[in-house]
């Protein structure tokens, strides 16, 4: 366990800057910009109007319609406990960036600056090794993420309250009263496992290119699906074989490369989200997501796709195991 440990701190230093500082700096960023758009609705003559023109998101114009309009407080504070983390949208996509180039380079750079050598040579297996890194991808940078993202979504509806406030709208009391303020990010959290589940794929196909490509594994992680989608195409249109490639493409070729996106079961799970169009997403709450979110692991399809990761990773060990450099 104190092995593993080490090798996660390792790759925590390694990766500070990717894994750490990307997130904490897109949310500072996010908070100076939002500030300055609040500050600018402050000074404006009409706060809503303001609002909407600078591009704020349509749930943050509805907040502020409601409150200004002497609306019920409570259902107003509700709805803010409910969707501001929301807010954090742009960090989460930002993660299956960070992951999807961290996976890539993970196996690959240390063979490319002959630090493998090094590595090699310390009591540490093969195994622990690339589990160390699967782990960073499926877990820690996830977790992460989600810790920034509370920060910056709470931030943000602070100064939205803040903001409301100085209109003579004030509505810090009923939202600290609201339980959904504090079980929404817990009910974010409660996600890591689900994503976990569906990016295992990706992170395993990445590592496994990682570990074997000897350059450009860019272009071989994206190329070789890429080719054998336009080779399913073509024999199927030759010899009519009546494959079904665009569920070839959605369901295999999609999972490979796009699973380390937040939401991306949703694309893939069919039910789940019909369900949720049926259920209006004006009315789609932080409890609705980690429902249906969970709902999606009771299909058969992510745990193939899961123990198709599994033994990606495990390709991926074996590879390490064989080549020493590039």
């Amino acid at each position: 366990m104190k092995t593993m440990q080490w090798l996660v701190k390792r790759e925590m230093w390694e990766h500070k800057g990717m894994l750490f500082w990307t997130p904490v700096v897109e949310g500072a960023v996010m908070a100076l910009f939002a500030a300055t758009m609040l500050l600018l609705a402050l000074t404006g003559d009409d706060l809503h109007a303001t609002l909407t023109v600078n591009g704020s998101s349509g749930s943050v114009s509805h907040v502020v319609g409601d409150a200004l309009g002497n609306r019920d407080l409570s259902q107003t504070a509700r709805l803010m406990a409910n969707t501001y983390m929301t807010a954090a949208s742009p960090l989460f996509l930002t993660l299956g960036a960070l992951v999807f180039f961290y996976c890539l380079g993970a196996l690959y750079d240390e063979r490319r600056d002959r630090s493998l050598l090094f590595w090699k040579s310390l009591p540490v297996s093969d195994a622990m090794t690339v589990l160390s890194k699967a782990g960073m991808a499926l877990a820690v940078a996830p977790a992460i993420v989600v810790a920034v993202g509370t920060l910056t979504s709470l931030l943000l509806l602070m100064m939205l309250c803040a903001l409301l406030a100085a209109n003579g709208v004030n509505v810090f009391g009923q939202l600290l009263a609201t339980p959904d303020l504090y079980l929404t990010p817990l009910r974010i959290a409660a996600l890591l496992p689900v994503y976990a589940l569906w990016a295992l794929p990706t992170v395993g196909w990445l590592l496994m290119v990682s570990a074997w490509a000897r350059s450009k594994v860019l272009l071989w992680a994206l190329g070789l699906p890429a080719l054998t989608v336009l080779l399913a195409v073509w024999a199927n249109k030759s010899f009519n074989l009546m494959l079904n490639t665009e569920w070839f493409m959605e369901d295999v070729i999609g999972r490979v490369l796009l699973g380390v996106v937040p939401g991306y079961w949703f694309l893939f799970d069919r039910t789940q989200r019909q369900a949720m169009s049926e259920s209006g997403a004006n009315a789609l709450t932080s409890a609705d997501l980690l429902s249906y979110s969970w709902a999606t692991l009771g299909g058969v399809s992510v745990w193939i796709g899961a123990a198709a990761g599994a033994a990606m990773i495990y390709a991926a060990i074996k590879l390490r195991q064989s080549r020493a450099e590039c």
